[in-house]
């Protein structure tokens, strides 16, 4: 067993920061290369930040730690609070990340498999349009 405690002071940088608009930070809690292991980290976004449209093929848990946040995919926009828990289906084009106004951290859990990160950015531009203003 193994139990893991979100603490921002141990967050860094991402590895892939063209993965992400805004200043971002990430505690990585869990790797796992093994079968049916999981990978938690824990994203620290600054108000306005947010992921680029990606696409995972396995399924990703969202669980959101403080703050407010946005969860998009093409259907719908979705305001996230501390508390909440979200379930992005495997295949589904989304992103996620903080509001203009917000600083927001969430943990994500997800098997491991490839993510797709050159997935049409779409509402992009109008995201950043309502980020800056």
């Amino acid at each position: 067993m193994r139990i893991f405690r979100v603490q921002s002071e141990q967050a860094k940088l991402p590895d892939n920061p063209e993965y992400f608009s805004g200043a971002v930070r990430q505690q990585r809690l869990n790797q796992t290369k093994e079968p049916g292991g999981v990978d938690l980290i824990a994203v620290f976004f600054a108000p306005g930040a947010r992921t680029r449209p990606h696409i995972h093929t396995t399924d990703q848990v969202l669980t959101v730690v403080e703050g407010e946040g946005i969860v998009a995919t093409e259907q719908e926009r979705r305001l996230i609070r501390p508390g909440d828990i979200v379930v992005i289906p495997g295949g589904r084009w989304h992103w996620h990340g903080a509001t203009p106004a917000s600083a927001m951290c969430h943990v994500s859990a997800r098997p491991g498999g490839p993510t797709n990160w050159s997935a049409p950015l779409r509402d992009w531009e109008t995201y950043m349009q309502g980020a800056r203003s």
